[in-house]
């Protein structure tokens, strides 16, 4: 079994994302020794916005421009992805949404034929058989009846983008993380004991 690990946010240690994302990654490996972990921090090693030049070779649109230099960088994206049977992701969100690194990341992902295919009635996910776990931080409160709700577009994006491929996600949330100390330290208790659990 392989795991792809992706941590975005861009606050290290101080990171609520990662912390979860660590704690679910932990988990499983601890449930399973042999279960082989690839990660990547696209904070660290941020990919370059998508242009036809950096498209996986598999995707359409790039027949539009020559090989650039990040072609070889998407092709490893995707092939990390098609490779794992479990992903983990650490998607803080930052300003209503998620970080341009994890939209760069994701962008190399919808490749028509690869992990999506278009039949009669629409499109048709072709990843459904893999695992996706999200460890989604959120500063304020906008989950239920929140007032803020609509203004949620993290979660929101990366079930679509993920349910357009076939995989329906499991979510771990940590929010309210700015609202003090004591607000964080409960946010993060819920998140990791919710980690635990996936993890079992």
């Amino acid at each position: 079994m392989k795991l792809l690990h992706i941590d975005a946010s861009i606050l290290g240690e101080n990171s609520v994302s990662r912390e979860v994302s660590r704690a679910i990654v932990g988990g499983l490996k601890a449930a399973d020794p042999a279960l082989e972990v690839t990660y990547r921090d696209l904070a660290a090693e941020p990919l370059p916005h998508l242009t036809p030049a950096h498209l996986p070779a598999a995707h359409p649109l790039s027949a539009l421009a020559p090989a650039g230099e990040g072609r070889a960088q998407s092709e490893a994206v995707l092939a990390e992805f098609l490779a794992a049977d479990i992903v983990v992701i650490g998607a803080p969100m930052y300003n209503f949404a998620v970080p341009s690194q994890l939209k760069a990341w994701i962008d190399r992902l919808l490749v028509p034929g690869k992990t999506f295919r278009y039949g009669e009635t629409g499109p048709i996910g072709l990843s459904g058989d893999k695992r996706v776990i999200l460890a989604i931080s959120r500063g304020g409160l906008y989950a239920g009846a929140s007032p803020f709700a609509a203004a949620e577009h993290a979660e929101a994006w990366l079930r679509t983008a993920f349910g357009f491929i076939g995989i329906v996600p499991e979510v771990v949330i940590a929010e309210g993380v700015n609202g003090g100390e004591a607000a964080r330290a409960t946010a993060l208790e819920g998140a990791l004991e919710t980690a635990l659990k996936l993890a079992a």
